[in-house]
């Protein structure tokens, strides 16, 4: 999906324009080395267990990775907490579909809202289908201002450590999260297993692997 340089102003604002550019040339998964990975990863410890070490994935690395904020306030709360964001006494989201039509500025605003959504939905915390989106997450939408006040790399590393430890039940067949930055991840501390051509140096660092994951395939 595109970024239109017209919402770019938004997305530093929140700290989701590193992202973003990501988004452009998402980078294709190598699916049995993600999971010979996941294999290794110990729920108790949340480490995983190699054969000469332990290591993790630290917030640096979600920085490093993704460039996305992790020093601000926490990402936290439940459908309780949404009463601070409704206006007028309608729910928040109930305004996405409300928008005065002909407003250059409110079509705008509506638009930024739905392109972070897809990237709260599919990027940071995505599910097994990719497609949905927990309505706890509407409440930050509806307050673009406030966004940019929360640590979202915190919340994206969590919800990778939750899916890393579901998947270690055995009743568990698919792997959620983000497992792209997992991948990029393994790339960077792990140079072994690197494919050709990621020598030159991109910021965010999950951005090197783009172009050339995106327009190739794994044997």
């Amino acid at each position: 999906m595109m970024l239109d340089d017209r919402i770019v102003p938004y997305l530093q604002m929140i700290g989701l324009y590193l992202l973003a550019r990501l988004n452009e040339t998402w980078f294709r998964l190598d699916e049995p080395l993600v999971s010979a990975f996941v294999e290794r990863w110990q729920p108790e410890t949340h480490t995983f267990h190699m054969p000469f070490r332990e290591c993790t994935i630290t917030l640096q690395d979600v920085a490093y990775q993704l460039g996305l904020p992790i020093d601000s306030q926490y990402v936290s709360g439940c459908l309780t907490d949404s009463a601070r964001h409704i206006e007028g006494g309608r729910p928040a989201w109930e305004t996405f579909s409300e928008l005065p039509q002909g407003a250059d500025d409110e079509t705008v605003m509506r638009y930024v809202r739905a392109y972070i959504m897809m990237l709260l939905s599919t990027q940071l915390f995505e599910d097994k289908s990719g497609t949905h989106l927990h309505i706890r997450w509407l409440s930050y939408i509806a307050r673009l201002e406030d966004m940019g006040q929360y640590s979202w790399g915190f919340a994206a590393l969590s919800w990778l450590y939750r899916c890393m430890c579901r998947v270690a039940n055995r009743n568990i067949v698919k792997l959620a999260g983000l497992l792209q930055f997992l991948q990029s991840w393994i790339f960077w501390r792990y140079p072994g297993f690197r494919p050709d051509g990621f020598d030159v140096f991109h910021w965010s660092l999950a951005s090197r692997y783009s172009p050339f994951m995106y327009a190739s395939s794994f044997p």
